[in-house]
């Protein structure tokens, strides 16, 4: 447009305005064979007539006015090579006409020429007022309710937003789900395997998908769990036996046991609050194996966060997959495929008292005589560990007898009778070590649930004694630990594992063992001994003995320390729950310091046909947001398909959540139908007929099994 002359002649109570059209915009303004014109002179009041590229309008001053706008929308829309249609000219007339809905005075032109999205000359873009409300509501709120009828495009747009956060990088994964329910149908009793029975419900979701993207590359992007087409019942069922180690700060309990509100450990070593609860009765669940021994009970549709080594060679982040996406994929070639993050820290127990210093208990355990018939004593070949034990231990004196054996002998005083008891043996009674042997050796609980530092102490100790480093030419260095004590060893893995290390344990039986010789004579072997492997995170020295500490660093120290799945078997049925926690990543330490989760982060998670849920099924979804997240919740009012007397959720949400910041409820009603226009008249058609019905007690509006009926 390159002018307006409006009244340029003015008679009584008529009206004529005259507006130029650009010639390269009187073709697309007018449309094919004139239509667009047409359309515009049946809704308008005032006449409309067109010679070369003037634009006539006349008629009553109101109606010209009104007209005039709505050309210069177009002119305007046209102007920024949009493709008019009949349908782009009823809108602009309707959100013109409608001023009471739009107090801002949106222009129909910023409406109708926001793009969302673009794919092979298509642009996705909102079409009604309420439309572009509801898509800058997604763009500004965390949880978003679209309610409208059918057609209003809330799920469509919801898609395209997802869609647009995850080209841009705003969100890592794209979850879609809705209630299998139709009609009183029941997944259990229609025929086909799992995914042929769901299929049906999703089939929208997967329309809308391939008009948004490549269909080549959605498989590809939901086997890499980048997205997730699941049905509401599956989505919650992300869940570990009721009996199943979770790490708390006063050590593992069952997950079962868990309330809102109670502490557990999350992968940076922090407490870290539970959020929810949620029973999910009796499901089949899998044994995680990793290659460390490790191992954890998990349903199918339980999450991980782990990466490949492609992953990992590229840059790219963890990605989060479930447990049935992995099974009979564990391995890329001969390679174990799938590496599992370790703790970025130690784990943070309260600090507690202990009537021992902690590396002086390490070296006592490793190579210090318990049994508390005797003088407590201790054997070594490096003066050093002497000395420090003799400086660990207040009141007592290191006493060498000859040889590599020392004695642990209680400081005398002037008057001390000799019945005092020795500090050590007075320890070691209080921690229920004295009258152990090798083979029935343990770290006292104090000590395992203790600071990092005295945990560190106790393995340093053990260390010193008991262990030391492997060399390797071209290989970082890992360490050797030895023990008969079954219960010492799971002990030593425990600490290792609690500092964010890796620890392997393998056994060499009594039964075939050469026995060894001492002065000369053959020493029999009396119990099975155990070898455990280990690796430490950088920062974490693991030796304080300065001919191991030296050993150990000239080798470049532990490297990376690294856990992978090794296995996915099937372990049978069992009762199960699920947690939320608080933790940003959701990560929280499970059996054997594995880390797992189950809330849904950096993900946009649409909920479509929402008005099919029930109270409890919506406040199971909502609760489930994780950090970085955004949720779509979309739904009509008027077509729920709960059986019997059961409230929506959708209905009885906006009651409870429609006043808390960041959560926006977005109405669209008939006027927004982008279908064939008979759509939006069945609708309002509807809504007179719902109205002169009296719903039955418990239900807000009748289903549609129950409409039936009363037909």
């Amino acid at each position: 447009m390159t002018g307006t002359q409006p009244g340029q002649s003015v008679s009584g109570s008529s009206g004529q305005s005259r507006m130029t059209v650009p010639e390269s915009s009187l073709l697309a303004l007018l449309g094919s064979r004139d239509e667009n014109l047409r359309t515009a002179e049946n809704l308008l009041d005032a006449d409309v007539h067109v010679r070369g590229n003037q634009l006539t309008i006349s008629g009553d001053p109101a109606d010209v006015a009104f007209a005039e706008r709505v050309f210069t929308e177009l002119l305007t829309l046209t102007g920024r090579g949009q493709q008019l249609g009949p349908d782009a000219v009823r809108r602009t007339v309707a959100m013109l006409s409608d001023n009471g809905d739009n107090p801002d005075g949106e222009s129909p032109a910023e409406v109708l020429s926001l793009d969302i999205l673009s794919r092979r000359g298509r642009t996705i873009r909102p079409k009604t007022l309420n439309q572009k409300r509801y898509v800058d509501a997604i763009d500004r709120h965390t949880i978003v309710f679209g309610v409208g009828p059918a057609g209003t495009g809330k799920t469509y747009l919801a898609m395209a937003k997802a869609v647009q956060s995850l080209q841009a990088k705003q969100v890592n994964r794209i979850i879609l789900t809705r209630p299998a329910v139709e009609a009183g149908e029941s997944l259990g009793f229609l025929p086909g395997t799992l995914y042929e029975k769901i299929d049906p419900y999703l089939r929208p979701l997967y329309d809308a998908l391939h008009d948004m993207l490549e269909p080549d590359s959605i498989p590809k992007l939901m086997a890499a769990g980048t997205i997730e087409v699941a049905p509401l019942a599956y989505m919650r069922g992300r869940a570990q036996p009721v009996t199943t180690g979770v790490l708390t700060p006063d050590g593992f309990r069952a997950i079962g046991e868990l309330r809102v509100g109670d502490l557990v450990v999350g992968s940076n070593g922090e407490p870290t609050p539970v959020l929810g609860v949620y029973p999910q009765g009796a499901k089949d669940v899998y044994r995680v194996s990793a290659q460390d021994g490790s191992t954890t009970l998990c349903c199918g549709e339980h999450l991980w966060t782990v990466r490949t080594a492609s992953d990992r060679r590229r840059g790219r982040a963890w990605r989060v997959v479930q447990t049935q996406d992995m099974v009979g994929r564990t391995r890329a070639a001969h390679a174990r495929r799938y590496e599992l993050p370790l703790l970025s820290a130690p784990v943070q127990h309260p600090e507690r008292p202990v009537p021992l210093d902690p590396y002086a208990l390490g070296l006592l355990l490793g190579d210090g005589c318990l049994t508390g018939s005797t003088t407590p004593s201790f054997a070594t070949a490096d003066p050093e560990l002497a000395a420090a034990l003799g400086t660990a231990i207040p009141g007592v004196v290191i006493r060498h007898k000859g040889g590599v054996d020392y004695a642990l002998n209680r400081v005398r005083a002037a008057g001390d009778v000799i019945t005092l008891e020795n500090p050590v043996t007075g320890a070691l009674r209080a921690l229920g070590l004295a009258g152990t042997r090798s083979h029935t050796k343990f770290v006292p609980r104090d000590y395992l649930l203790n600071s990092p530092d005295v945990r560190l102490g106790v393995l340093q100790g053990l260390l010193d004694s008991d262990g030391g480093p492997v060399t390797q030419p071209g290989r970082t260095c890992r360490i050797q630990y030895g023990t008969t004590s079954p219960r010492l060893r799971d002990d030593v893995i425990g600490l290792v594992r609690s500092l964010g290390g890796v620890a392997y344990a393998r056994c060499r039986p009594l039964d075939g063992g050469v026995p060894g010789r001492a002065n000369g004579r053959p020493v029999p072997y009396r119990h099975d001994s155990y070898v455990v492997d280990l690796r430490m995170p950088a920062g974490i020295e693991p030796f304080r003995l300065t001919r191991k500490r030296d050993r150990y660093e000239s080798a470049g120290g532990g490297g990376r320390p690294m856990r992978h799945i090794e296995s996915i078997e099937p372990a049978g049925r069992a009762e199960t729950v699920c947690i939320q926690v608080a933790a940003a990543d959701s990560l929280y330490v499970t059996e054997d310091y594995l880390l797992t989760h189950n809330t849904l982060n950096d993900a946009f998670i649409i909920l479509d046909e929402a008005q099919n849920t029930t109270p409890e099924q919506m406040k199971m979804f909502l609760t489930r947001l994780g950090f970085g997240s955004q949720i779509v919740v979309t739904g009509d009012v008027t077509q729920i398909d709960l059986p019997g007397s059961s409230r929506s959720g959708l209905m009885v949400v906006r009651e409870i959540l429609g006043d808390l910041d960041d959560v926006h409820f977005a109405q669209l009603n008939s006027t927004d139908v982008v279908r064939h226009r008979l759509v939006s008249h069945i609708v309002d058609a509807y809504a007179r007929w719902d109205t002169t019905q009296e719903p039955p007690p418990g239900r807000l509006v009748p289903n549609r099994a129950e409409r039936r009926r009363r037909r």
